[in-house]
């Protein structure tokens, strides 16, 4: 009698192994009706980090001027980088102490700078020191990265051609979450101002949409944690067998008994 009840047990648990649907689904605490609007006030600005590489491209009166002040960037590859110090085919890179060496105007401290402070304080510079007239400059991060690891259809590191991404389009780049994934426990590695900050979400709150993590830096890592149903079985279809095995067991056992 007690092997029955323990094989009843064992059944019940193994039923109790599936996905529960309301774990699936994000922002469940979103109003379900209506629309609803508010303002966007936790939009970072991308920053300028040690180790980034940009494109810096510069157009003057002097073209000629102009040519050996691109010479470090993505499109010049028939002409040497020698004579640029911290040049490389793909652009100019940020070294440890945040700054970019550039033709004329030598070491420029860029670090935690946005984009567009970065392109006036460089076309500030070649305007009041002489080296070109009206310059027009034209300054993009070109390494910018983000990493999606885990329990997504797809992992993998995946470039971003903007200076805007979001937690979300990262996960839609990733393939989205598989059904598996806990989605209130996705774990954000980011590296800034020398330090590793580790940052929990939940995807299942709409507290995530005004988080100050909601938009991803460059190098910014995103780990999916895989619930436990992931150990329980590989698939849905074992799932079902073992169900059924253990159903099956104790019908047999309970025939046997009668």
């Amino acid at each position: 009698m007690n092997k029955i009840i323990y094989l009843a047990i064992l059944v019940l648990f193994l039923s109790s192994c599936g996905i529960k649907y309301e774990t699936i689904p994000y922002l469940t605490d979103l109003p379900q009706s209506g629309n609803v609007s508010e303002e966007i006030q936790n939009q970072s600005i991308l920053k300028i980090q040690k180790s980034d590489i940009l494109s810096i491209t510069v157009s003057s009166l002097d073209a000629q001027s102009d040519a050996y002040f691109n010479l470090g960037n993505i499109g010049t590859a028939q002409t040497s980088t020698s004579a640029v110090p911290n040049a490389s085919p793909n652009g100019f890179i940020v070294d440890q102490t945040g700054n970019v060496q550039l033709p004329y105007l030598g070491a420029v401290s860029v670090l935690d700078l946005s984009t567009v402070e970065a392109r006036k304080l460089i076309a500030d510079k070649l305007q009041e020191g002489g080296f070109l007239t009206k310059p027009v400059v034209n300054l993009r991060l070109v390494n910018f990265k983000i990493s999606v690891l885990g329990d997504v259809a797809r992992s993998g590191v995946y470039p971003v051609q903007s200076e805007r991404i979001t937690v979300l389009e990262a996960l839609g780049l990733a393939g989205d979450l598989t059904i598996t994934a806990k989605r209130n426990d996705v774990l954000l590695l980011r590296e800034s101002q020398g330090k590793r900050h580790e940052i929990r979400l939940n995807l299942q709150s709409k507290d995530l949409l005004n988080s100050p993590y909601y938009y991803l830096q460059n190098n910014d890592v995103l780990v999916v944690t895989p619930s436990a149903a992931k150990y329980a079985s590989v698939d849905s279809k074992y799932r079902n067998a073992s169900l059924i095995i253990s159903a099956l067991s104790v019908i047999a056992l309970l025939i046997t008994r009668l």
